[in-house]
């Protein structure tokens, strides 16, 4: 599926409005939502003018706008959504855009208009009308389309990964000597392993959680369902009573026991993090074993392992490595029966000089763009059906065969 990108001159528009102040960070106040059952207007409150792109992802359809040096305010409440607009969520992108997304029904135009100043700010109009007939007839003389530079073609839909930054929110996850928790550094290696993925023609990411917010493990594992997630890539980093102990991890799920002591005991401290939100796992042992008894989920644990092993190469090739091999354990975030899964414990939090570095950018960055390439080599060696990358393989094996003859 094409993934279209837009940018909006002020120009279209016909105003004339002056760029904002070098270091000027704007901030996002308030959000307003008018809905209907095709069509919906939200309302911005800012502080001041900034730039915007913004651009339509699908499956499901959203509508995205990230607006350039801002931040939310501290006043910033998001409208509630349940008509046509599904779903309102804002995140912050490492680039320092705040990331305004809006979930619908349908694919939509959209149209983002700028009002007069006053004295509260400004105020940015957005206008989403969904296909259809009478939709494409209100939307005449809205912006055309651009396709982004690194769209795929026509003929392939985008590799879809899904990234889960660990814990969050009421859940630290694991604290460090210094004071670093772990929710912190799943995120930021997150969203660098997401922008990663986004900037490889034929890949898009989706991320479970792109702020400081608690989702519950089967949350997570329900948002690459929605998503259509192709790969689902939790990120966490470890913790033991051993302050000499570094290195990176990849676990991928077991339906027959841990594949180490250690591993066990880390499925256990992991799984447990519903529980800090009073979430009941029990009562679910017999439905959940009906579905990990699927042969699909034999199937899917098979892909698990092989693009596990591209990931734990990959890593072993830029970050110190802890156990050369993929460990298995029964984490109930990599329990999707469809699709394929794995947990990388990017380093130990308990190794004060380990836990400083994880809080350096270009480390963070490192272990990031590790992954990434681990992701795309597993991708390149198995496609899945339809995509870009498949379509890429078949050419160039038709091309080896034309070669040789045959």
């Amino acid at each position: 599926m094409i993934r279209k990108a837009f940018y909006l001159p002020l120009a279209l528009l016909g105003l004339a409005v002056a760029g904002p102040a070098v270091g000027a960070v704007a901030r996002l106040n308030h959000v307003w939502l008018s809905d209907s059952t095709d069509a919906a207007t939200a309302r911005l409150q800012l502080s001041g003018f900034t730039r915007a792109h913004y651009f339509r992802l699908h499956h499901p359809d959203r509508e995205v706008i990230d607006l350039l040096a801002t931040r939310a305010g501290s006043t910033l409440r998001l409208p509630r959504a349940d008509g046509w607009v599904r779903q309102v969520r804002i995140g912050l992108r490492p680039n320092g855009a705040l990331r305004l997304v809006f979930t619908t029904a349908s694919a939509a135009h959209m149209r983002l208009v700028w009002l007069r100043p006053g004295r509260a700010g400004r105020q940015m109009l957005i206008e989403l009308r969904g296909f259809g007939p009478a939709s494409v007839a209100r939307g005449q003389g809205l912006p055309r389309p651009v396709a982004a530079r690194l769209a795929p073609a026509d003929d392939g839909r985008d590799i879809i990964v899904t990234v889960d930054p660990g814990h969050g929110g009421i859940d630290p996850g694991t604290i460090g000597r210094y004071g670093t928790e772990e929710k912190n550094i799943t995120l930021a290696i997150g969203r660098w392993l997401a922008q990663r993925i986004d900037r490889q023609r034929g890949m898009r990411a989706t991320m479970t959680r792109d702020s400081d917010v608690y989702l519950t493990l089967r949350e997570r594992m329900r948002v690459a369902r929605r998503d259509h997630a192709d790969l689902f890539v939790s990120i966490h980093v470890n913790d033991v009573g051993d302050p000499y102990i570094k290195g990176a991890q990849v676990y991928i799920l077991s339906l027959h026991g841990a594949s180490s002591e250690a591993a066990r005991i880390l499925a256990a401290r992991e799984n447990a993090a519903d529980q800090l939100a009073g979430v009941k796992l029990q009562g679910k042992s017999h439905t959940l074993a009906t579905v990990l008894l699927n042969l699909s989920q034999t199937t899917t644990i098979a892909h698990s392992m092989v693009a596990a092993r591209d990931v734990l190469r990959a890593l072993g090739s830029s970050v110190p490595v802890n156990k050369e091999n993929v460990q298995q354990a029964a984490f109930v975030v990599l329990k999707s029966p469809t699709i394929p899964s794995m947990l990388v414990e990017t380093d130990y939090m308990s190794d004060p000089t380990e836990e400083l570095k994880l809080r350096q950018p270009w480390y963070q960055r490192r272990i990031a763009d590790a992954i990434f390439h681990g992701i795309l080599a597993y991708f390149r060696s198995h496609p899945p059906a339809g995509t870009l990358f498949a379509e890429e393989r078949a050419a160039h094996m038709r091309t080896l065969v034309a070669r040789n003859g045959h």
